[in-house]
């Protein structure tokens, strides 16, 4: 089995996904030597089905499972080692990460016996492993079981954010990489995956309401319980606005230039785009924008 890197993602990032898996193999050397994999929300609809509505728990708070959420396709990103019969290399992303450079310089790397490399975020006692991107060793992560795991949110005996923090897994088995295999919302000459990880400012996104909740942790008293009352009395996305635009143009000019490639190679169509700017699941000026960028330099 070839080393993998999987994408998942729901119906509200699916060009998203598109694009990402269409950057994997455009930016690397050696594109025959790794496949590249959709994992989708809608695969799995009949489990992600049983929860819809139900309270878990996260920020040590609860919540409603909600599979229209910008981001009920998380809980996958732990589904690789699975799909990959437990042996063998896979990378794992967000839908809004977008190769640079090589993502084979990942997959082949040493792993110096880790079963998880991945960044850090934050810093000092706010610091914590960002599981957007990681870079896995199938075989030593028999553990991993998704739709377990999952099921222990509603049992609140796992906390949604620990588990994306991975603070559920043996410390001495997470190596870390370089930030710019996971670079956050930073587009300069090292960057070797482009995450637009700031929700509010997806280039894609500009300008369509708001369909996401924020997190409702703060350092500020009495914000949280403020966030959490505005939910819950008014609805999870009322008063959250419109999306903003990315504040650097280049990464909307990259994300949009790869777009472009995808419409001239077929990978996508005319069609499927205009069905997600119907939906409001990409910005409704997104074909204007594909004509206007500049073509991207050819990959190395």
């Amino acid at each position: 089995m070839k080393p993998c890197v999987f994408i998942h993602t729901n119906h509200k990032q699916y060009i998203g996904a598109l694009v990402s898996a269409y950057s994997m193999k455009r930016n690397s050397r050696s594109p025959d030597a790794f496949d590249v994999r959709l994992i989708e929300h809608a695969t799995y609809k009949e489990f992600f089905d049983r929860y819809e509505g139900r309270e878990y728990r996260r920020d040590g708070s609860t919540r409603r499972w909600l599979n229209d959420d910008l981001q009920s396709f998380t809980p996958l990103r732990f589904k690789p080692p699975e799909l990959m019969g437990y042996q063998g290399r896979a990378v794992v992303v967000d839908p809004d990460v977008f190769a640079v450079q090589d993502v084979w310089e990942l997959l082949s790397r040493d792993m110096q016996g880790k079963a998880i490399m991945c960044r850090m975020r934050g810093s000092g006692p706010f610091a914590h492993f960002a599981s957007s991107v990681m870079l896995l060793d199938c075989a030593e992560l028999r553990h991993w079981k998704m739709e377990e795991d999952f099921d222990k949110l509603f049992r609140m005996e796992r906390d949604y954010k620990d588990w994306m923090n991975l603070e559920y897994e043996d410390k001495s088995t997470i190596g870390l990489f370089e930030p710019e295999w996971n670079d956050f919302d930073r587009l300069t000459p090292r960057t070797k995956m482009l995450h637009n990880t700031r929700r509010m400012t997806q280039p894609w996104k500009t300008g369509l309401p708001v369909d996401f909740v924020p997190a409702e942790r703060s350092l500020i008293p009495g914000l949280a319980l403020l966030k959490r009352a505005r939910r819950k009395l008014f609805g999870e996305y009322a008063f959250l606005g419109r999306y903003k635009p990315h504040p650097d143009a280049k990464q909307e000019e990259y994300f949009f230039g790869l777009l472009r490639e995808c419409l001239e190679k077929g990978i996508v169509d005319e069609a499927l785009l205009k069905e997600h700017m119907a939906r409001n699941h990409i910005r409704h000026d997104a074909l204007a924008l594909i004509e206007r960028v500049p073509a991207l330099p050819k990959a190395a």
